[in-house]
């Protein structure tokens, strides 16, 4: 008897010290493939099983169950993976649970639910966020003005603003562009969809998309922005009737001195900017850097802030990065003026020499924004009619792996804030 029980604790130890998990490594010196890793990831969380995050740990890895499935799924899609043992998973996760080091594990329940809103005339090249999504595998949904204004974000955990006007200027493109054919396209598209669903002014429609989509955020959402779907927004929200828009875009006059009527409580994450009055001027406030900023693209990076894993979980996953020192890139919002940014909001990547905010996240009700400047990590000037940038030259790009950092936040594990 004795010796058979023996046998089974000899057994149980040494199925123990076998049994295995996969760790997708996410430093730069291991892994071949980091903006697939999160498509593994995903479809692991879709087959309904849990991940964890390892924050810090080797550039942000993770750690799955080990199943034939997803090792072939990580060889098929060239993401590089390591099998390690119940004992070695022990060590790590002890190692990254010391309060000596800035490290947390943190769980991965549930894949969220994807939308991207974009008009449906757009091509999937248009748009970064969509494009790392196609690259990286994770699906996603489309929406536009009719679904907002339907309430179909409440079946969604996550939407990306495309690079939207939501202030009714047509992206201010008007001086060099009025006569191309693309925007004369584009302005009789958005002014027949703004009648279809019941508005004299195209501004007034985009203004009650841009109210629907932070009641979205308000009541639980995460919401993502990049280059002009950033401050577009938030002067929207602020200029709630107020008209800030010329002849040229909506067929009558501004209202006289408007900008001593712009309500910035209203904003998510801007404050006492100054509007762009001129219609020929190819900007929307002050709140961008694009026109202030003395750099060369050579020179042009911004530094990801470091926080503590274990108290500030948030913010260390939406800077999770092989490298804190990120290129930076161009776009019609390219980044945010320290001075304008409401001091409510974190700024998780800034470019000290030019004191300005890259990439900025913050609370707004029970739901959660993320701001980032810029158009394309991987393009620094990106102009119309550029052509698309090709993703399977840019596996490591740190700058899109702040993208997909955004998509997975919502599958943490939710723990109680702190009041």
């Amino acid at each position: 008897m004795k010796k058979s029980l023996a046998t089974v604790v000899l057994f149980f130890l040494v199925a123990q010290s076998y049994a295995s998990y996969i760790l997708i490594p996410m430093d730069v010196e291991t892994q071949k493939n980091h903006l697939k890793a999160y498509g593994i990831t995903y479809w692991t969380l879709k087959k309904e099983l849990k991940v964890k995050w390892l924050l810090n740990y080797r550039g942000g890895s993770f750690l799955l169950p080990d199943t034939e499935a997803i090792q072939q799924e990580c060889k098929i899609r060239g993401v590089s993976f390591e099998v390690i043992s119940n004992a070695k998973t022990a060590e790590i996760l002890e190692t990254i649970a010391s309060p000596s080091q800035n490290m947390e594990a943190v769980v991965l329940e549930k894949a969220p639910k994807v939308a991207v809103y974009t008009p449906k005339s757009k091509l999937p090249w248009d748009d970064a966020v969509t494009m790392v999504l196609k690259y990286a595998e994770i699906p996603y949904e489309t929406v536009y003005d009719e679904e907002v204004l339907g309430d179909s974000l409440l079946l969604f955990d996550w939407l990306h603003l495309h690079h939207e006007d939501f202030t009714g200027q047509y992206g201010k493109f008007y001086s060099i562009y009025r006569s191309a054919s693309w925007y004369v396209k584009e302005k009789q598209q958005a002014e027949a969809l703004a009648n279809s669903l019941g508005y004299q002014k195209v501004s007034q429609e985009k203004l009650a998309v841009a109210l629907k989509i932070r009641d979205y955020v308000i009541g639980g959402g995460f919401m993502f922005a990049m280059c002009s779907a950033t401050d577009s927004f938030d002067i929207a929200l602020s200029a709630e009737g107020v008209d800030i828009c010329e002849t040229m875009f909506d067929g009558d006059g501004s209202s006289p001195a408007y900008q001593n009527k712009i309500d910035f409580n209203k904003t998510f994450a801007f404050t006492n900017y100054v509007l762009e009055r001129s219609p020929l001027v190819y900007e929307f406030s002050s709140i961008d850097t694009t026109r202030k900023r003395a750099i060369s693209k050579t020179t042009d990076y911004f530094s990801l802030m470091e926080f503590s894993a274990k108290w500030d979980p948030i913010p260390t996953m939406l800077c999770q990065n092989h490298t804190a020192l990120v290129k930076g890139f161009m776009g019609q919002t390219t980044a945010f003026s320290r001075e304008e940014i409401k001091s409510n909001v974190l700024v998780l990547g800034e470019n000290k020499t030019n004191g300005e905010a890259k990439y900025i996240h913050g609370i707004k009700g029970k739901g959660f924004f993320t701001f980032y400047g810029g158009h394309d990590p991987e393009d620094y000037q990106h102009r119309v009619g550029d052509p698309k940038t090709e993703l399977d030259l840019h596996p490591t790009s740190p700058g899109y792996r702040l993208i997909l950092n955004n998509v997975l936040f919502p599958a943490a594990k939710k723990k109680k804030q702190k009041t």
